[in-house]
Formats: C-alpha cells, sequence, structure tokens
C-alpha cells in the first residue's frame, strides 16, 4: 500500500477520535443554534472544513442573521482526511514534496516551472498564432535572414509566460514581431535574457505588447548587447496595465548602431515602472527615442542608471515623455557620463498635471562635447553635479502647475486612466440617478482559502522568503517569486495614520479581525454579481446601513497569492450603503450593489486616484465607491 495512503487512513482514525473528544460540546452548541443560521449547509459533514467554520461562526457572531454564503463559498474544499494529512506535512516543513497534490486539492494558484522548450528553429520562418506559454530558449540562434511572428500569444491566460532566452542569438538580417502578445492576462511575463546578442541587422517590433494585463513583469537583460543595427519597436507597451515593471538591464550594451523606439510605451497605466540600467553603455551610435513614453499613466516611476554612459555619438530623443501623467518620479542617474558627442532632446517632457519629480544625478559628467536640450520641459527637477556646458534651456517651466486640488470639480474625470464611475460623490446614491458602473469583475485567478490548522504553520514573511520559495517551488527571479515578494511587502507595509490592518488566509483569520475591530455584531456584505459592469445603470432604492449614520467599517480587498489572501483594514468615518441597481431601460432589478463612502479624506494623498477623477483634493470633499466581485466590508449590524 502507498504510503500517503497509510498516512491518511491513520489521519483518518486520529481526526475522528480527536474530533469525538474535543468539540463535542461545540457540536452540542450548534445543534442548538444552527436551526437559526445554518441554511447554507443543512446535511453538511460534520467533519468538513465547512461545517468546522459554522461552528466557528456560530461561537464568535452574536446575531442570528444568516450565514454569508459568498464567504463560506471561499472556504477550503479539503476533505477532513485530506485536511489533517496537509496540516501534517505543514507542522514537518515537509509539504514541499507533495505541493502539485496540494494545490490541486486545496485548489490553489500554483505554477510551475514545467513548461516544454521549443526545438531550436530548424531555418525557416515560423508563425505562432494562438499559441499558449512555451519556451523559445536558443529560439532562431544564428538565423540567416527570414522572421518569426507571434500574434494573439497567450490571449486571454490568467497565466501567460514567455521565456525567449538567447533568441535570435547571432543571428544575421532576422526579423522578430510580438503583436498583441499576452494581452488581457493578469499575470504575465516575459524573459528576454540575451536576446539577439550579437545580432546583425534585422529587428522585432512589439506591438500591443501585454496590453491590459493586471500585473506585467518583463527583463530585457542583455537584450541586443553586442548587436549591430538591430532596431527594436515598442508601441502600444503594456499599454493600460496595472502595478507592471520593466527591466532593460545591459540592453545594446557595447552595441554599434543599435536603435530602439519607444512609441506610446506604459500609455494610461497604472504605477508602471521601468529600469533601464546599463542602456546602450558602451555602445556606438545609438539611437533611442521616446515618444509619449508614460502618457496619460498614473504615477510611473522610470529609473535610468548608466544609461549611454561611455557611448560615442549616441542619440536619445525624449518627445511628449510622461505627457499629461498623474505625478511620476524619473531618475537620471550617471545617464551618458563620460560619452562621446552624446545628444540628448528632452521635448515637452514631464509636463504632468499633476506635480512629479525628476533627479539628474551627474548627466553627462565628464562628456565631450555633449548636445543636450531641454525644450518645454516640466517642472519640480534637481540637477546635481550637472556639466552646464552644450546644455540648453528653453521654454522650461520654472514654476509648479496647478495642483490636482485646484482642478475643477465637475465630476468628469480629468485623466483618462481613472475609468469613468470607480469613484463618485455621495450625493449621487439617490433613487432615480443614472451612472456609469465600472467594470466591478474579480480579475484574479480563482482560489480557496486554506482551513487555519495548514495557514497558521506556513511561513508568511519575507524573512522566511527562502522557506516560501521552497514550499512553492518558487525559482530565483520567477514571476512566482514576484508575487509572494509583492503580496509580502503590502501586508508588511506600515498601517497609515488611524489604520488597523491584517492580511488573512483563512475565513476564521477574517472572523477575528473583523470581530475585533467592530465587535461580535457583525454582519458582512459585498455586491451580488456584475451585471452592469461598464454600462450606464439606475439607481434603484437605496438603504443606510446604521440608519445612514458615519460609522466604521473593515474592508476586505483580495492579494494575488497562491492561496487566497485578503488585505483586511479599518476604515474609520464612513457611510455604507445598499443600492438596488437597474436597468436603465426597462427599470428592472439587474444587481444589488453595497457602496461605501469615505467621509473623511483629509489623510489620502493628493494624487489619489479619487481626486483626479473627481478634480478636488485631501478633506475637501466625500468619495464612494461600489464594492467589487470577491470584496467585501464588515460593519456592526442594525
Amino acid at each position: 500500500m502507498d504510503r500517503s495512503v497509510k498516512l491518511k487512513i491513520s489521519f483518518l482514525f486520529f481526526f475522528f477520535f480527536f474530533f469525538l473528544s474535543s468539540s463535542s460540546s461545540t457540536v452540542s452548541l450548534a445543534q442548538t443554534n444552527e436551526q437559526r443560521k445554518d441554511s447554507l449547509l443543512p446535511k453538511e459533514n460534520p467533519f468538513t472544513v465547512k461545517a468546522s467554520l459554522v461552528r466557528y461562526w456560530n461561537k464568535q457572531i452574536s446575531n442570528k442573521l444568516p450565514i454569508p454564503s459568498f464567504l463560506f463559498s471561499k472556504a477550503s474544499p479539503l476533505s477532513a482526511v485530506d485536511a489533517a494529512f496537509f496540516t501534517s506535512l505543514a507542522t514537518q516543513k515537509s509539504l514541499s514534496g507533495h505541493i502539485s497534490s496540494f494545490c490541486s486539492s486545496a485548489k490553489l494558484f500554483c505554477f510551475f516551472d514545467s513548461k516544454p522548450y521549443l526545438a531550436p528553429s530548424p531555418g525557416k520562418d515560423a508563425n505562432f498564432a494562438v499559441y499558449n506559454n512555451k519556451k523559445f530558449a536558443d529560439y532562431g540562434s544564428s538565423r540567416l535572414g527570414g522572421g518569426d511572428n507571434f500574434k494573439n500569444y497567450s490571449d486571454g491566460v490568467n497565466f501567460a509566460s514567455g521565456d525567449f532566452t538567447k533568441y535570435s542569438r547571432s543571428s544575421t538580417g532576422h526579423r522578430e514581431d510580438f503583436n498583441s502578445y499576452a494581452s488581457d492576462g493578469n499575470v504575465a511575463s516575459g524573459n528576454f535574457t540575451s536576446y539577439a546578442a550579437g545580432a546583425t541587422g534585422g529587428g522585432g517590433t512589439f506591438q500591443n505588447y501585454m496590453p491590459r494585463v493586471n500585473v506585467p513583469d518583463l527583463r530585457f537583460a542583455s537584450y541586443d548587447s553586442d548587436g549591430n543595427n538591430h532596431k527594436l519597436s515598442f508601441t502600444s507597451y503594456v499599454g493600460d496595465t496595472n502595478s507592471g515593471k520593466e527591466a532593460f538591464i545591459s540592453y545594446a550594451k557595447n552595441g554599434n548602431g543599435v536603435p530602439a523606439e519607444f512609441t506610446t510605451y506604459g500609455d494610461t497605466s497604472n504605477v508602471i515602472g521601468s529600469s533601464f540600467n546599463g542602456y546602450g553603455e558602451s555602445g556606438n551610435a545609438a539611437n533611442d527615442s521616446f515618444k509619449a513614453y508614460s502618457t496619460n499613466s498614473n504615477n510611473p516611476n522610470n529609473n535610468f542608471k548608466n544609461y549611454g554612459a561611455g557611448g560615442n555619438t549616441g542619440v536619445d530623443t525624449f518627445t511628449s515623455y510622461r505627457d499629461s501623467a498623474n505625478a511620476g518620479t524619473d531618475t537620471f542617474t550617471s545617464y551618458a557620463k563620460g560619452s562621446s558627442s552624446g545628444k540628448a532632446n528632452f521635448v515637452n517632457y514631464g509636463k504632468s498635471f499633476n506635480e512629479g519629480k525628476d533627479t539628474f544625478k551627474e548627466y553627462g559628467k565628464g562628456a565631450k562635447d555633449p548636445s543636450v536640450g531641454f525644450k518645454i520641459y516640466g517642472f519640480n527637477n534637481s540637477f546635481k553635479e550637472y556639466s552646464p556646458k552644450g546644455v540648453n534651456f528653453a521654454g522650461y517651466t520654472k514654476k509648479s502647475a496647478p495642483t490636482v486640488g485646484s482642478l475643477k470639480a465637475s465630476g468628469k474625470s480629468v485623466n483618462k486612466w481613472v475609468e469613468e464611475g470607480k469613484f463618485f460623490r455621495e450625493s449621487m446614491l439617490k433613487e432615480g440617478t443614472v451612472m456609469k458602473m465600472p467594470d466591478i469583475r474579480d480579475k484574479m485567478p480563482g482560489r480557496s482559502f486554506l482551513p487555519r490548522t495548514i495557514s497558521s504553520k506556513l511561513p508568511f514573511s519575507t524573512k522566511e522568503l527562502s522557506d516560501l520559495k521552497t514550499i512553492f517551488h518558487a525559482q530565483e527571479n520567477s514571476t512566482m517569486e514576484r508575487v509572494i515578494l509583492n503580496a509580502l511587502a503590502e501586508c508588511e507595509r506600515a498601517p497609515s495614520q488611524g489604520e488597523t490592518k491584517r492580511c488573512v488566509g483563512s475565513v476564521e483569520d477574517m472572523i477575528d479581525f473583523a470581530v475585533s475591530v467592530l465587535g461580535h455584531n457583525v454582519v458582512v456584505r459585498t455586491t451580488d454579481n456584475v451585471v452592469g459592469s461598464k454600462e450606464k445603470v439606475m439607481i434603484g432604492k437605496v438603504k443606510g446601513i446604521n440608519g445612514g449614520r458615519v460609522t466604521q467599517s473593515v474592508s476586505c480587498h483580495q492579494s494575488l497569492y497562491p492561496y487566497l489572501l485578503y488585505y483586511c483594514h479599518s476604515v474609520p468615518k464612513v457611510r455604507v450603503y445598499e443600492a438596488d441597481i437597474l436597468n436603465v431601460e426597462t427599470k428592472a432589478k439587474i444587481n444589488h450593489g453595497v457602496a461605501i463612502c469615505h467621509i473623511d479624506t483629509s489623510a489620502w494623498s493628493p494624487g489619489h486616484g479619487a481626486f483626479v477623477a473627481l478634480g478636488s483634493g485631501p478633506g475637501r470633499i466625500e468619495v464612494c465607491h461600489w464594492i467589487f466581485e470577491n470584496d467585501m466590508t464588515w460593519a456592526t449590524a442594525d
């Protein structure tokens, strides 16, 4: 008999006797109480995880309201035997050896480095249309002429992964075209390490690359290094994405005549970040163009370090860079330092509608015959150790542009990266109001909570990152590693002023946090469904929770993690509403929404999307928003 089967049988007996001996009183209590609120699980096996949660709910929640089915539907699907088995493995720190079955049985979001490699190109052109998640390491190496086309690659895939290590390396006159790559995905990663290194001629185009992706993650390390006139074009690259980052490390280093064009890169994106480290370093005759880069985006952050340092006759043009963006920070450290006859043109750079910040440190320091022009340049910039020789400032904005607080409060979006209807005023929650419903659909991968018996035994801190990587088989610099790091960073972030926060990975932990803030007489709510998303809707009957008085709530928002993880925090001074949502034409009820209005916004950032959308500033207005699918808000029961 298989050892794991024997273990599960033994755990079954152990669990049975443990249950009888330690929870008879709880069962007795449940038998007298469940009749009032266990309609969700009338015939549930008492040994299951969900049955245990019902007993825990009844013990912690004092009111007689029905159990929230939407919350309990997220509970772990593990059977009693499997839960005991995996709990034991977690206790013994040996879960890693069973991670595949654990992820499958517990309904987790796990992805492993097991995607097949494609054999090196057989010397003919390839057309990869409607293709998903393959590895193209060494593909197209040493090719002479021809080209490959990637169209609608990994389109709409929840987790899109592409490995193009050493792709087209040492090729001559070879082209690579990426069109609509990984669009509309949740997490998309691309590894272009040593891509086209040593290539001569040819080039690549990235058009509509990773548009509307929630978390793009790209690495261009040593891309086109030692190359010769291998032109690259990035058009509509990572447009309309959320919270992504791209790293260009030693891109085109030691290259000769390697031009790169970035047109509408990161357009209308949210918190996009790019790092250009050693880009074009020691290159010859580089010609890079950044046109409409980070335009209309929210808080873009770009770091140019040793960009073009030691290069010869390089030309860089920044046209309408970060134009109409909200805030944003760019750092140019040792840019073109020690270069020869380098040229850089900044035209209409950094004309953000809300003040950003740029730092130029050792820019062009020690350069020979530099030519740098700042024409119609933004404001709030710092030039440190900058050599004034060969520098021309024309139309440079010396005084601050208007801040968000002085913008008109028209209720219309000031900047298009804020989706219409995402934020609104409390006066709009009135019967008969017609308004745009934002896209409230949950775009996270489907996952379940873990039982607390398991989650409490798993490491969960940046100090224990190596243990977490071992458990979930996350390789160094992998997307899984970044998913874990991002969640940990948010959970370990210090609370803002007046905030109480906690990340929870089990239903029990969420109940405990809500009770600790609001007391035992609580209720949890969410919007019923997603009908009406991205459409005009009419507000029907509206009810103010707690009589419409200013109260306190606990809001819980999903974080991307292998198991279901919520970031929960206390929200003081709010009003919570329930509202019927109607079809504008027929007046038929299509949804039942929950909205929360933040009365005190004085501690919010001036660049917050709500103020961008509504045209005011911190402490001057209240801000309302819907509770999105699978998010939830807790409040004291009426």
